[in-house]
Formats: C-alpha cells, structure tokens, sequence
C-alpha cells in the first residue's frame, strides 16, 4: 500500500492511499475513528485503512496539496555519516555506533512543495535519504527484531543549512530550519519491499544527477539503528528515523553546488517513488 496524507482544496486535512495517479481517502470514510495516520499505525489498524479506502472519496493526486505522510510524528531521529561513500568523501573513518541528531516535525513538509532557504543563510544542501517509519512501539529491540518493528519506507530530503550545521560539534541548528527538509511523496508498506537494501537512492538537482547509491552501502544498517535507538528510547508508531545520505553532496563538490530558489530537487529511490520539491526563499 501506499499511504498519503493531503489536504483538499477547502482545507480539509486527510489520508489515504494512492493508486495510480488517484487518492482513495480514508480518514473520512472511516468517520474521524482515526485522526491521522500516527493514529492509524499506533492502533495496528491498515487493514480497516485499505476497507474504508475501498469506499471513500475519490482526489486526484494533482487537485491537493500532499504532506509529509506523517506530519506529526513524536520523534524524527536522523542518522548521520551512514553511507561509505559520502563517509570517504568527508575523510571520516567508518563509524562505530550511528551519529544521531534530530529534526522538528516543523522542519519537514511534503511531496511537491517548495522547501525554503532561509534568510539567515544560503548554503542551503541536499541530502537524498530513505526514511523509515516505525509502525510497532518498541524499546531494546534486538536486531534479529528489528524489521518486524517497520511499518514502511519514505523518500527524505534532509535540506541542510551548512554553516549553522558547523557552528559547533551538534548538527541541530543547521538540520531544523522550518519548512528546509521533506517527506514523501508516500509511506510504501513494508510487505511491498521485503528487502530494502535491494533499492537503490538517486538524487537529482535540476535534471543532474548528484546522489546514486545501493542501500546496501549503509555503513550501519537499518536493524542496527533501531536496535541502538530503541537502547536509548522507546520507539513508537509514526516515529520517523532517517537513514543517511550517500557521496555528492553539495558541502563537497568543487565548486561547492548549494540549492538556490527556481532549483528543483528530486529524491528518487526505487520501488518507492520520487520526492520532488522546488526551491524559494524566505519570505
């Protein structure tokens, strides 16, 4: 399944799930019994999602405006430094516990909506990155675990305001800007990718490809973090965890290559779909 959350052309928030090009909703359908998808996970209930979606209204994609399918979760944990080719390009050595930081649930919007650069700063980057979203709360989970704790995957765009990440050793300040990282287009259920790591991430700005990795080339793996953070807090449904970028950012390249407003940004990972966001400036 493919879960979305929207909201309608009169401001009415909702979710659901999409086939093809067309929105089938199902918070409606199923009389406010759900108020939101994080509901929806936390009370193990997709199947009475895809019954009321059976029957409910019926939105093309184009006619709402798509959130991030969880705008509300209660944690979104990144992982930094988890690809072995951007972990070379920094001149790191490979890690040996996951680098954690943060985000705001403010920071993150949806498919198809422009991600702002502040006004604070313009160096503003791109981090292609598959999220995954808890679906069964949890704490000191085992590896071996680990997946049967997986709801579904999301593309993730973790927008990255480089000098305030470097002010000092906590990367917080440069990963929280409002509206600088994305979610989306839709959570894909984790029946329909058994393994993931079988996917490959690709990032593209303005047509280029700038990001292309394996997921299999996570230097920690996905079991690995949700073990190590299910250690250090519990773990609940609608929790987002993000799971790195790979090499090409643009902190790295020569000349450095930062987003700027009129620029679009696509995040494609396979048998997930593609998270395209344009760029504007701050109002």
């Amino acid at each position: 399944m493919r879960l979305v959350s929207y909201v309608t052309k009169d401001n009415t928030r909702s979710y659901g799930l999409v086939k093809g090009d067309t929105i089938r909703d199902a918070g409606a359908a199923l009389g406010g019994k759900y108020a939101d998808l994080r509901a929806v996970l936390a009370a193990d209930a997709l199947a009475d999602l895809a019954a009321a979606a059976a029957t409910g209204a019926t939105y093309a994609l184009g006619d709402v405006t798509l959130l991030s399918p969880l705008p509300n979760p209660d944690k979104i944990i990144c992982v930094g430094l988890n690809y072995m080719s951007h972990i070379n390009e920094t001149g790191r050595e490979k890690p040996k516990h996951p680098s954690i930081f943060t985000r705001y649930p403010s920071s993150v919007i949806g498919h198809d909506v422009p991600l702002i650069r502040p006004k604070a700063s313009h160096d503003f980057d791109y981090e292609g990155e598959l999220a995954v979203i808890i679906g069964k709360a949890g704490r000191h989970i085992s590896e071996a675990d680990a997946l049967d704790h997986v709801a579904g995957y999301s593309c993730f765009n973790d927008g990255s305001i480089r000098d305030y990440q470097i002010h000092t050793t906590q990367f917080w300040p440069g990963k929280s800007f409002d509206d600088t990282g994305s979610m989306g287009p839709w959570i894909v259920t984790a029946d329909e990718l058994p393994n993931i790591t079988e996917q490959t991430l690709m990032t593209r700005l303005n047509g280029q490809e700038v990001q292309k990795a394996g997921l299999d080339d996570l230097a920690i793996g996905i079991p690995q973090i949700i073990a190590y953070v299910s250690t250090v807090t519990k773990l609940l449904p609608g929790d987002v965890i993000a799971t790195g970028t790979p090499g090409g950012v643009g902190k790295f390249r020569t000349p450095r290559l930062y987003m700027k407003p009129g620029d679009r940004c696509e995040v494609e990972i396979t048998g997930i779909g593609t998270l395209v966001n344009g760029i504007a400036d701050e109002v």
